[in-house]
């Protein structure tokens, strides 16, 4: 019988994760709210709520893996998460599947050193807490046997989005030959991951049981302050750079009273403020994997774009 991988989520990742494994000859059942998704022949769509672990056994009865690979709004984590989560881990209990997540760096809170998945997830955040509790519930059930769980953890996208530090609000700019505004510092080396390369790291440790059972870092480029990655997509662009300045934190908090989202980013504002760097090693020693190149990065940035 044909093993099916359950993908949850059209998002960056979602989608580039689902082109991946159809490209690789698996059969994939993609599930989202709306039933949207790239189009491929190894890709069947469904529209369903993943927190219903019935409908999740409905659409896909027995799945090799399922890749949870959503994100809901910033503002509506503490509803929609949950649930969500709860499903996820009920599916993978029922079916055998094991269960890959698509996370984030959250859940350590502030640190002063490059981020490691040895490092305590102890973060006082809302969001942070969120992230962190999620894979300690999944850990633990792996760990008494009840399931096979791990996840990944990438930095910040380098993907057209505007939910992307290097997205809508920067890359449209640059074109036009108009100054960027970043958040926190334009000065602090920070790490930029490829939505294609969570997907690869997701792909592989579904496969690969040295991976259950723990997080891993996404393999990525050497850090970037927000000005070099400004002038670097310039540069991938063919054009002159742009002045790159800071928003002030007033505008920010202004912002924040009438817009959800902006308010939500103060949790994390950190990330930007002092320096955030994601250490890899432990993926590209385990399974011998390598980021996408920057300059591929950025070109495929611009070029979306335009």
């Amino acid at each position: 019988m044909e093993q099916v991988h359950c993908v949850a989520g059209a998002g960056p990742v979602g989608r580039a994760l689902a082109l991946q494994l159809a490209d690789s000859g698996h059969r994939v059942t993609l599930v989202t709210r709306s039933g949207s998704g790239p189009e491929h022949p190894g890709i069947d769509r469904v529209a369903l709520d993943v927190a219903s672990t019935e409908a999740l056994m409905q659409a896909v009865p027995q799945a090799a893996a399922i890749y949870n690979c959503v994100n809901p709004p910033y503002h509506r984590w503490p509803q929609e998460w949950p649930p969500m989560a709860t499903s996820f881990l009920s599916y993978a209990e029922r079916t055998g599947a094991v269960l890959v997540t698509c996370s984030n760096l959250y859940g350590y809170g502030p640190k002063s050193a490059p981020l490691v998945e040895t490092m305590p997830l102890d973060s006082a955040g809302t969001k942070g807490r969120i992230r962190a509790d999620m894979w300690l519930q999944a850990k633990a059930l792996n760990d008494a046997g009840r399931i096979r769980a791990t996840e990944v953890r990438g930095s910040d996208y380098i993907t057209p989005s505007d939910q992307s530090g290097m997205g809508d609000r920067v890359v449209p700019r640059i074109l036009a030959g108009k100054g960027v505004q970043v958040l926190g510092s334009a000065d602090q080396p920070h790490t930029w991951t490829s939505p294609k390369d969570v997907a690869r790291l997701m792909a592989i440790i579904a496969q690969d049981s040295r991976a259950w059972g723990a997080a891993w870092h996404v393999p990525s480029n050497p850090a970037r302050t927000q000005r070099e990655a400004v002038n670097d997509l310039a540069d991938a662009a063919g054009v002159a750079h742009v002045k790159v300045s800071t928003i002030p934190a007033v505008a920010v908090r202004a912002l924040g009273l009438v817009n959800p989202l902006i308010r939500e980013l103060k949790e994390t504002d950190y990330q930007f403020r002092a320096s955030f760097v994601l250490d890899d090693t432990a993926a590209r020693t385990t399974f011998g994997m390598s980021p996408t190149p920057w300059s591929e990065m950025l070109a495929e940035q611009v070029a979306a774009y335009r």
